[in-house]
């Protein structure tokens, strides 16, 4: 009688258990350092309920925007030390751990958001991914377009050698400093939240930045032309920790692969349009807007500024090239 109580308190334990196996919840953090009206963030939000859709409830993921979570360094150190397990951020601090990734911020090396995108489904990009993961363990699954690079000034110029002396706020990276460089301005650091206080001040005439982030920062007031010099085509990647990658099934790979690059692409077509409306915008403004000889000064920086001196590689550089 005592056995036959045990058996059936056993049963009914495991009825009660099953259940709840059957139903956990997985919570997941993923972070970036874009503002909740972003596109970054309204898209990631997107995704976040769509995987928890899409995998039955099994992945409750909470976005946290504006740096909620700590500065892109330290989220980007979070994937491995398993603070974080999603980040959307851009792949030139993923190319600390593996420098061939910085190639995608070697100027002109992309022609538009188009070819990003193409470079962005390449054997080449497949390539870098597999190799970033060999190194860390941290899954790319998604490219999302930033911008294009422009250049703001209070000169005109419409070729290379018309910044020549200019002086240039630029971020501290070399990548960066390679087309003023290359074309005889004088390209200054400065912290990005004193640009415009120093554009006011005439400590620096010019800046670049995409034209979403000139219309954010309010650099247009400062400055009275726009040159759409498009050196750096920007973007953004999504990353998936090795502690939540390596433990989802095949199938929620595909998911969570999926997922976010559709939210990649609703991003990047927000972007291209607002690009668009920016530049009729600023017209409007009375700011000059100035197409240049981008080809010139991308001849300019390879030869002032060739890859190898940067530490890339001329082969991905001719396969990016060939990207369609």
């Amino acid at each position: 009688m005592k056995f036959r109580t045990l058996i059936t308190s056993a049963l009914v334990a495991a009825t009660v258990i099953a259940p709840a196996v059957g139903f956990a919840q997985t919570k997941l953090k993923w972070a970036h350092v874009y503002e909740t009206s972003e596109p970054y963030h309204t898209e990631s939000v997107w995704a976040a309920a769509e995987i928890k859709k899409r995998t039955n409830g099994k992945f409750d993921i909470q976005v946290f925007p504006a740096s909620s979570l700590g500065k892109e360094t330290d989220i980007n150190q979070g994937m491995t030390l398993g603070t974080v397990d999603m980040i959307i951020s851009g792949p030139s601090f993923a190319a600390r751990s593996y420098p061939r990734l910085g190639i995608a911020y070697y100027p002109f090396i992309f022609r538009d958001a188009a070819h990003q995108a193409a470079y962005s489904k390449s054997d080449v990009f497949k390539e870098m991914v597999d190799g970033y993961r060999a190194k860390t363990g941290i899954q790319m699954t998604a490219y999302t377009y930033y911008g294009a690079r422009h250049t703001t000034s209070n000169r005109p110029f419409n070729d290379c050698a018309g910044m020549k002396g200019l002086k240039i706020r630029v971020p501290d990276v070399p990548v960066y400093m390679a087309t003023p460089k290359a074309c005889g301005a004088n390209p200054t650091p400065i912290a990005f939240a004193e640009v415009y206080l120093a554009l006011q001040n005439g400590t620096v005439e010019a800046q670049e930045n995409p034209l979403t982030t000139i219309e954010a920062k309010k650099f247009y007031e400062v400055q009275k032309h726009i040159m759409l010099t498009g050196h750096i085509v920007d973007g953004l990647v999504t990353q998936i920790a090795p502690h939540v990658w390596t433990k989802l099934s095949d199938a929620e790979k595909a998911i969570f692969t999926e997922v976010t690059r559709e939210a990649a692409a609703r991003a990047t077509a927000q972007i291209i349009k607002r690009e668009g409306e920016l530049v009729e915008e600023f017209k409007k403004k009375g700011l000059n807007i100035v197409q240049v000889d981008r080809a010139g000064f991308q001849q300019a920086v390879l030869k002032s500024t060739t890859l190898e001196s940067l530490g890339f590689d001329r082969k991905d550089y001719d396969r990016i090239q060939a990207a369609k």
